[in-house]
């Protein structure tokens, strides 16, 4: 989630589509808060890792 966050808002950069680039933000932070909530022990939806 994170990866594909990261394609999205260099995509909405580079091609200048503002949508592109705030789906992308939103994917990265919430990417981002699964990957901590699992690294500290934290069960994402019942699993120990969203992935």
């Amino acid at each position: 989630m994170i990866l594909l966050g990261a394609i999205l808002l260099i995509a909405g950069l580079v091609f200048g589509i503002s949508l592109l680039s705030t789906i992308g933000v939103v994917l990265l932070v919430i990417g981002v808060v699964l990957a901590l909530a699992g690294t500290v022990g934290r069960p994402v939806g019942g699993r120990r890792h969203y992935y």
